[in-house]
């Protein structure tokens, strides 16, 4: 079997690619894989990684930069005769699209070349590429079951929840002890997002000054991007710990005793499959404030505790904390609902459907 794989631009979207990869390469002795992702972006480097075969095309998000836009323009059209070449070139059975602006050239491409399209959206509004391709796609897989009515299309949409959350369950456990961290204090780890968010970290620095004297630990994950500011000339109290990124976090969530997160929707499937107690701040700067929505229709089926970033103060986010430290029944609220909303079996019944498709 053949197929060719399109996700890119965040760990949003490649992640799910990922795993889609990994159940086909359980399912199937005989594969064949090839990557399309852009030349700039991280794909590009956790691909190879991964040993998968990788082909990168030139092309940007749209912006209010009209000259970029226009250049993009050009891209667009390059990109997309450069798929059609590797697409008859390489000759899949399916071709798996998993967000991203990337996988608009090479969701049309082969459709043009009339070979069999899947596309999967991770968030409960779906982003501007995938409602664009939809009509390119013969079969739509969605996380959220809100997200199925944005999909007027004539391709087949099944509710799939996401790829990600058994890969959670099977990622090995890392010890907190690795990270300078306490074996026998409750951890409580804070996560600004894969890139970070400078809005979020000087809301919170004032927070981590006044955990000085509270017997659990932080540690506080503030992004690569926003590292070097969030450390310079700062003293935090000994009992939190600053780090940029965490490579396999999954396996540090299994040591954690809360969390508070953003609202991605690989983060969020993470944690109810791991059914850990956690506080969610949706990003109010992304494409449709679908972090909102994403953490919202969790919050209101009881799995998560939620706060808006807007009205977000310290000592509410911290009182908020100590009680899902602290009591016991509001824990086990939580992860009876996260019980009741997990699907471990998503990346199974994307491959099922697409077998079927391609039949």
């Amino acid at each position: 079997m053949k197929i060719i794989v399109s996700a890119g631009g965040s760990y949003g979207h490649i992640h799910p690619a990922f795993a889609i990869i990994k159940k086909f390469q359980e399912k199937e002795k005989d594969l064949e894989i090839l990557y399309i992702g852009t030349h700039n972006r991280m794909e590009k480097d956790l691909v190879p990684k991964e040993g998968i075969p990788y082909e990168s095309i030139e092309i940007y998000g749209f912006t209010r930069n009209m000259k970029r836009n226009f250049k993009n323009i050009g891209c667009i059209s390059k990109a997309y005769h450069k798929c059609l070449r590797l697409l008859q070139e390489f000759q899949p059975d399916v071709v798996i699209g998993a967000g991203g602006y990337v996988t608009y050239p090479v969701l049309k491409a082969a459709h043009k070349l009339h070979i069999k399209t899947f596309i999967h959206e991770q968030n409960s509004i779906p982003g501007k590429t995938n409602k664009v391709i939809a009509r390119y796609a013969d079969l739509i897989g969605v996380t959220f079951e809100t997200s199925i009515p944005y999909f007027k299309t004539k391709g087949k949409v099944v509710y799939t929840g996401h790829p990600c959350a058994k890969l959670a369950l099977e990622e090995p456990k890392l010890s907190k002890t690795a990270f300078g961290l306490s074996k026998g204090k409750k951890l409580v780890l804070i996560m600004a997002g894969s890139l970070g968010s400078s809005s979020l970290n000087r809301k919170l620095k004032e927070m981590l000054y006044q955990v000085k004297h509270e017997s659990f630990e932080i540690l506080y994950v503030t992004g690569k991007d926003n590292y070097e500011e969030f450390i310079k000339d700062e003293q935090y109290p000994s009992n939190v710990f600053i780090v940029p990124y965490v490579d396999h976090l999954t396996g540090l969530l299994k040591s954690c005793d809360v969390v508070v997160s953003r609202a991605g929707a690989a983060s969020l499937f993470e944690l109810i499959a791991l059914q850990i107690p956690s506080i969610i701040i949706p990003s109010p700067n992304v494409a449709n404030n679908h972090q909102y929505y994403n953490a919202k229709e969790m919050y209101e089926k009881g799995a998560f505790w939620m706060l808006e970033e807007g009205s977000l103060q310290s000592e509410i986010l911290l009182s908020k904390i100590k009680e899902l430290l602290e009591n016991t029944v509001c824990r086990t609220k939580l992860t009876s609902h996260m019980k009741e909303l997990s699907i471990l079996d998503s990346s199974e019944i994307i491959y099922n459907q697409i077998k079927e498709m391609i039949q």
